[in-house]
């Protein structure tokens, strides 16, 4: 079939599993056949079995999804976070398929192939957009870095050693100080992420907030907090301690000098995340994490 030209898709996988090479092959050939380009980063697809149809493209910038209506990822929770590095900086809604472990930012799982492709192909997905959080490193009143996160910022210790001694502050209030590990400065998406190893709450994607969840503090008060969406978060690195880290989702990393101070606010550019069916996070939680259920009944009808 002649490809329609107006409809072309992205597609980014993790070449590094088998299961992803596979997975890429079935849904390459999938939107093919009904006439919709593909298109994939060039370093992958010396991995890939593609057809030649399969338009190839060399730098991985926002450009390269100029004219692609979706961006579809194949991996695990890596993965699907280097896409929505992507999909931030296109505009273009994601599609994540999960190959890994728990993989909540995906929308379908490996056996859903086929019908990821159909749902494609007849247009029946809807776009939902995620909140980010942008962050910004101070150093003496000047600003050193600048980043984003999908999920979470993290400020961490840089070795095993000795504790991160800091202080924390809200809407330009000072909360508290103790001696962690960490802190970690989360969106609702992130709530099952990081924050959710390290003790927080999980949130419901819907909610607007801001989450505050310190990593082993050695302190009597150390509780989450669940703060505004519009709350400006800091945490502040106290000067006389060896040098700190800071972690974006994981993937982007930056050293946090002594006195350096970390903020955090709502992100000025949302992730766009395409769904394919209604589920509740709810039943989704309850999937993820192998919840037991058994014996529940139900509201009375």
């Amino acid at each position: 079939m002649t490809q329609n030209l107006a409809r072309t898709v992205f597609l980014l996988a993790h070449t590094g599993r088998p299961a992803a090479i596979r997975s890429a092959e079935l849904v390459v050939k999938g939107l093919l056949r009904h006439g919709i380009g593909v298109r994939v980063l060039e370093e992958e697809a010396r991995d890939l079995p593609l057809p030649d149809e399969v338009r190839l493209v060399k730098e991985a910038t926002p450009q390269c999804l100029d004219g692609c209506e979706l961006l579809i990822v194949l991996g695990g929770d890596g993965t699907l976070l280097r896409g929505a590095e992507f999909a931030r900086a296109s505009g273009v809604p994601m599609l994540g398929v999960n190959l890994g472990r728990v993989g909540f930012l995906a929308e379908a799982e490996r056996d859903d192939l086929d019908r990821v492709v159909d749902r494609v192909v007849a247009r029946s997905y809807e776009v939902e957009e995620r909140m980010t959080v942008d962050v910004v490193v101070h150093r003496n009143g000047d600003i050193v870095h600048t980043d984003w996160a999908l999920n979470e910022a993290a400020v961490q210790k840089a070795g095993a050693e000795k504790l991160l001694e800091v202080v924390l502050e809200i809407d330009g209030r000072p909360v508290t100080g103790f001696g962690c590990d960490g802190v970690v400065l989360s969106t609702p998406t992130g709530s099952t992420a990081y924050a959710f190893s390290a003790g927080g709450p999980v949130v419901w994607p819907e909610v607007e907030a801001l989450l505050m969840v310190p990593i082993s503090a050695h302190a009597l008060f150390a509780k989450p907090l669940v703060t505004s969406p519009d709350s400006v978060l800091a945490v502040e690195v106290l000067p006389h301690i060896p040098p700190g880290v800071l972690w974006c989702d994981g993937r982007r990393t930056v050293e946090l000098p002594p006195g350096a101070r970390v903020e955090v606010r709502r992100g000025a550019v949302p992730v766009r995340l395409a769904r394919l069916h209604h589920s509740s996070f709810t039943d989704r939680l309850v999937a993820k994490f192998a919840l037991p259920t058994t014996g529940w009944r139900g509201a009375p009808h």
